[in-house]
């Protein structure tokens, strides 16, 4: 054996290299936290999914005056959550992605400790357990990625690595793939949204973080689709009309929600700058009473992450007419308030709130208007075509759809380019970008950078 690893000296440094700690400990923890990211994500769902229980068992049904109790427990509940944002886990705001995105722009660790840590991760979670037991509009998989990002930067960290920038596109991909149970999604989500200079090294970091953190939710939960198994089938020559509607009709939605929710997010951020935390508190007190009366006027429909919704109508059971407006309207003024919280949910509640109601226009089965109302918003509030139908064909089961959603999901993108042409995680991911840079002035101090 001597004798071969002499006239091998490759095989010698080979046997080295793999034997020594400096190469396997960061691989261990890398490993450790893609596992960690799957088992936290699914904890976080088992939660998120208890809160609105919690909620729905709390106010009872339509006609009881228990159904009237969000108009003090909503507006109550978003001010606790955006007061407890501000003053103990600022950062924390809003979806997740675009802190996510904003900290592979950083290159100060330092900068990047302030949107994502460890213990942001429990801001995040708790907030958003709290905000949907409160009713609020609001989903998990945005939160998931930020909670992903920083599980995974953390352990970089720890584990000596240095590629802070692929390993954050890694834990949110792995991020998404977990909250979802859609790994492909999760792929094409780091390539599209969150790495729009996608770098080629980070195949690797992305593929087995997303493999571990799915194994890890398979364990737990098992192998299972989001929205279970659509059984519709759409005819592309006979639905064709339905297919342009829902993309353009649905993309037009989506930019409409991102033009609003940007306009509004910089008016009180301005608003703000005199007294953050009070106006802060004022808002979020606003969108909370909105949003309870927005959810007694559906009947409860609009409270939470509308995933019930969605799933029926995608099993084929028609929604209100107007369920995607109020829907609209409750996730805006969810977003808006302040309180962390992701849209990725809401939004395809919303898309196949559309869906539905074009396939009673049109005549149309339920199940296959709301896939394909779902694929044109989502791509259009987003801005990402390959995402938006990827993750619907995994999250539905059924694979007879690809080119019918695939042209929704173009139209919808194409709509909205034409409407908004900045995307929406990416414009907000600037505000978290501009704080580090003031933070950083800051402390340099007035004379910094005088020779």
């Amino acid at each position: 054996m001597a004798g071969t690893s002499r006239r091998y000296p490759m095989l010698r440094r080979s046997r080295a290299m793999w034997g020594s700690r400096r190469v396997w400990q960061p691989r261990l923890v890398f490993w450790a936290g893609a596992l960690g990211i799957g088992v936290i994500s699914v904890l976080f769902a088992v939660l998120a999914d208890r809160a609105q229980e919690l909620f729905h068992l709390m106010t009872g049904n339509a006609g009881g005056w228990r159904f009237y109790l969000p108009l003090a427990i909503t507006p109550l509940g978003f001010v606790l959550c955006a007061w407890l944002a501000h003053t103990f886990f600022p950062g924390s705001q809003g979806s997740g992605i675009p802190q996510a995105i904003a900290a592979r722009h950083l290159r100060d660790d330092e900068d990047r400790g302030h949107i994502l840590s460890l213990k942001l991760v429990v801001g995040k979670i708790m907030l958003t357990i709290v905000g949907l037991f409160c009713g609020a509009s609001i989903g998990r998989e945005g939160p998931t990625v930020q909670v992903g990002a920083s599980l995974m930067l953390q352990a970089a960290r720890w584990g000596g690595m240095v590629q802070a920038r692929g390993l954050i596109l890694a834990g949110s991909a792995a991020g998404i793939a977990a909250a979802f149970n859609t790994p492909l999604a999760g792929i094409v989500f780091a390539i599209e949204e969150m790495g729009r200079t996608y770098e080629a090294r980070t195949n690797g970091l992305v593929l087995t973080a997303v493999i571990l953190a799915g194994l890890a939710s398979l364990g737990l939960l098992g192998n299972y689709t989001y929205f279970g198994v659509a059984r519709e089938t759409i005819s592309f020559a006979a639905e064709w009309p339905l297919v342009l509607a829902c993309g353009i009709i649905g993309g037009g939605f989506g930019a409409l929600f991102s033009l609003l929710a940007l306009k509004a997010t910089r008016r009180i951020r301005r608003w703000n700058t005199g007294q953050p935390l009070r106006r802060a508190l004022l808002v979020a007190a606003v969108c909370g009473l909105l949003v309870a009366v927005i959810g007694i006027a559906s009947g409860g429909l609009t409270f939470g992450t509308g995933y019930m919704q969605a799933r029926g109508a995608v099993e084929g059971t028609p929604l209100p007419p107007i369920f995607f407006a109020e829907k609209f309207l409750a996730g805006l003024l969810s977003m808006i308030s302040g309180i962390p919280g992701g849209i990725f949910a809401p939004s395809l509640a919303v898309g196949a709130g559309i869906g539905s109601s074009l396939g009673l226009l049109f005549g149309v089965s339920t199940g296959a208007a709301a896939l394909l109302g779902m694929a044109g918003y989502f791509a259009g509030v987003v801005q990402a075509p390959m995402t938006a139908f990827v993750i619907i064909l995994e999250m539905t089961g059924n694979h007879d759809n690809v080119i019918a959603l695939m042209l929704a999901s173009m139209l919808g993108y194409g709509t909205a380019r034409m409407i908004s042409h900045e995307p929406l995680y990416h414009v907000l991911s600037r505000v978290f970008i501009a704080e580090a840079i003031r933070r950083r002035r800051a402390e340099a101090g007035p004379g910094s950078g005088q020779g």
